[in-house]
């Protein structure tokens, strides 16, 4: 029955969009990342990202992280500019304490830019976090 399944809740696990430094480019990169800040790790961490909006679209990209250790983080991929005038979904599904969760992270067309500046847990820089 409906009533007999469970849908576990993500809690203290985001998506977070980084302005850091890039010594290979000597410029400033938009670069994502997965925070798990449980107090336990996650495992077997599969991340989809797109980019969309009403006519465009990106590829879908399939990232699979592993295990995330507890209060720790791992990146997941390079945000160019020109994808950050679109929606960029992050899918992510990982396992932990017995059961697969799933929650679908979004960063809205132009949230990510340096007026929406916050600091971030764990990672101690400045960045944006996903909805």
């Amino acid at each position: 029955m409906k009533k007999d399944i469970e849908i576990p809740i993500t809690k203290d696990v985001y998506v977070a969009a980084i302005h850091e430094w890039n010594e290979d480019f000597l410029a400033k990169d938009w670069n994502t990342y997965i925070i798990n800040n449980r107090a336990s790790q996650i495992d077997m961490v599969l991340i989809v990202s797109k980019g969309y909006d009403g006519e465009r679209k990106t590829s879908l990209m399939r990232h699979a992280i592993g295990v995330v250790g507890a209060k720790s983080y791992q990146k997941i991929e390079l945000i160019q500019e020109e994808v950050l005038e679109l929606n960029n979904e992050f899918f992510v599904t990982y396992y932990a304490d017995n059961k697969i969760y799933e929650k679908r992270f979004l960063f809205k067309k132009n949230q990510v830019n340096t007026t929406n500046l916050i600091e971030i847990p764990l990672l101690e820089k400045q960045g944006v976090l996903a909805k």
